[in-house]
């Protein structure tokens, strides 16, 4: 506990008294931010598609002493989703902070041999969602509250292994502009656009020989972390962050980033 209680004092408790809802939130970036905030002082609500999933993440983030509520959420699932806003409002009485990091690629085939039930599920899941969501969420936030969007480098450029995943993404930096206009000025909406990070959702693109070539083409020399990805959500959520609204931070080692 000592150890986690002086993690908590180098990063700070930007979060006290805050509740935030992280979506797929049972490992790799979503974990981490979910971690994040909890150790930050949040109250976290975290969800996956699956129960066991759900209840292990919580296990390890309440043995960390954390303050923490599992909800089995599909993002694509109405009932799913009404059940998430529901039940943290039932819990904790308010939302200050989502975090929508749920999305799929479900193929890498070429965006011409795509098929239209794979391009509908990428935009389901990955973009419509989150708008379905903040519509359940909307009544619930509190002035001050802030939306994170976890969209992707491959938004500004897609690359041919994952063309239609990296459309949606890119789909996802018009919607940050779009909710930060509607949404102000009780809340800011702000995208986080990760580079390449080893976890298992990217394990195609960044394992054994994907790594080497993947590392060269960043200017800091390596990967990315889960854990860099939630300190970079972190800071847009939280107050320091307080005059920033429709924008989005890329977080991949100085890949290029140009639309």
């Amino acid at each position: 506990m000592a150890k986690i209680m002086d993690m908590e004092t180098k990063i700070g408790r930007r979060f006290e008294g805050k509740v935030a809802i992280v979506t797929a939130s049972t490992q790799g970036i979503g974990f981490a931010i979910a971690e994040r905030l909890g150790l930050e002082g949040a109250s976290v609500v975290i969800s996956s598609r699956k129960q066991k999933n759900v209840d292990e993440a919580v296990e390890k983030l309440k043995n960390k002493g954390l303050e923490v509520f599992g909800v089995v959420c599909h993002v694509s699932n109405a009932q799913h989703r009404k059940d998430l806003i529901q039940k943290t409002v039932d819990k904790y009485g308010k939302i200050d902070v989502i975090v929508s990091n749920a999305a799929v690629n479900p193929s890498v085939d070429p965006l011409l041999r795509t098929l239209e039930s794979i391009l509908d599920k990428l935009w389901e899941i990955n973009v419509k969602a989150t708008v379905l969501l903040l519509q359940e969420a909307a009544p619930h936030l509190q002035k001050g509250s802030s939306i994170v969007i976890i969209s992707s480098i491959a938004g500004y450029n897609p690359q041919p292994a994952m063309a239609m995943y990296g459309v949606t993404k890119t789909a996802l930096l018009g919607l940050t502009k779009a909710l930060a206009t509607e949404m102000a000025p009780v809340t800011r909406v702000n995208a986080v656009a990760p580079g390449f990070v080893p976890t298992n959702f990217a394990a195609y693109i960044t394992k054994d020989e994907g790594v080497a070539a993947n590392e060269e083409k960043t200017l800091l020399g390596r990967l990315g972390t889960p854990k860099d990805m939630a300190a970079a959500a972190a800071f847009l959520a939280s107050d320091d962050a307080c005059y920033i609204t429709g924008e989005t931070l890329i977080v991949a080692g100085g890949l290029p980033s140009r639309l």
